[in-house]
């Protein structure tokens, strides 16, 4: 009987055991966080800069409100509202001391170096900004991604609005849409970076000069290109006499390039540093023959900075988004 005593109460023991065995298997699973997917390593780094082709303008145009608004097919568009006055407001806010010195100073402390700079001889307003009204208070912007992904409308923007009770509402894409969106009647002021299609704008109607101001464009901001690519730079663009140069050892070696593809700014910028005899321009059909290295996106331009990321590519970006993609430790919103 002792016997059987024994061996029931060693059977029992172990059964505690293994159910506390298992409780403490269960809490800890239960405790324990499931890993989390780390954020993609960026391995992209600016390759070639600082050269005069490079130079990225940025430019600000009131939407006139007597402009020959159409829609996407090319009809007229009627009753088409612009808010002028809110329009004014906020140019002459950006193109105040303080809205210059703000957008002069971005970057500066989050990156160790500022990412705009202020145009030699950029138009400064002095214009008293009157606050929002029931009818002006709400301001629609078309601009391009590279203002937006930089993070520079998201640091000038709020002050606008709490110092003067307006609300600005911004579409972001390339330059080109921007302003087609603008042609649409659906902006009050654009802010881009494209010269010829800013001065299509101006030659067909679409903007006027503002009171104070002697031109319709109003470029007061710049920032370079920057050709990004691969660490290890496997076409040796860092050794290049120039950004063109650089462009056809990309060529020349068929090396991955992923292009915005949108009629953008930048897209614009970039068709015309490769070699002539290429015949690269913006139309899609001009880069059929090279799509084994050239990647013709029609994205924005944080989009396609994950995809050479991605794809171990070079590109061609502005340096705000540039710098904001690295900080961003290889996330975009667009």
């Amino acid at each position: 009987m002792r016997q059987a005593n024994k061996l029931i109460a060693i059977l029992l023991a172990a059964i505690m055991v293994l159910a506390l065995c298992a409780c403490g298997a269960q809490t800890t699973a239960a405790t324990t966080p499931a890993p989390t997917a780390s954020a993609p390593a960026v391995k992209l780094a600016i390759l070639y800069e600082q050269d005069d082709s490079m130079k990225n303008t940025y430019s600000l145009l009131a939407v006139n409100p007597k402009a020959p608004f159409k829609d996407a097919d090319g009809n007229a568009v009627s009753n088409v509202s612009i808010n002028t006055a809110g329009a004014a407001a906020l140019i002459n806010w950006l193109l105040s001391k303080e809205g210059e010195d703000m957008a002069a100073s971005y970057g500066k402390d989050k990156y160790g170096e500022n990412l705009f700079s202020l145009l030699d001889g950029a138009p400064v307003s002095t214009a008293a900004i009157p606050a929002a009204t029931d009818a002006t208070r709400n301001i629609r912007m078309s601009t391009t991604t590279s203002v937006n992904d930089s993070g520079l409308l998201d640091y000038l923007l709020p002050k606008f609005e709490q110092e003067y009770g307006y609300t600005v509402d911004v579409y972001s894409a390339g330059t080109g849409k921007a302003i087609a969106n603008a042609e649409n009647g659906n902006a009050d002021l654009i802010f881009v970076h494209s010269k010829k299609q800013e001065e299509a704008f101006v030659s067909d109607g679409y903007s006027y000069v503002l009171d104070g101001f002697k031109a319709e464009r109003l470029s007061y901001l710049y920032n370079f290109f920057v050709l990004c690519g691969p660490s290890d730079d496997p076409a040796g663009v860092k050794n290049a006499a120039s950004v063109k140069d650089a462009f056809k050892l990309i060529s020349d070696g068929k090396y991955q390039f992923v292009s915005r593809g949108d009629g953008s700014g930048t897209h614009n910028k970039e068709v015309t540093l490769w070699p002539e005899a290429l015949g690269i321009t913006t139309d899609a059909a001009s880069v059929a023959a090279y799509a084994d290295w050239y990647n013709y996106s029609n994205a924005g331009m944080g989009t396609c900075l994950m995809m050479a990321n991605e794809k171990g590519a070079y590109i061609l970006s502005d340096k705000a988004t540039f710098l904001t993609f690295v900080a961003n430790g290889g996330i975009m919103d667009s």
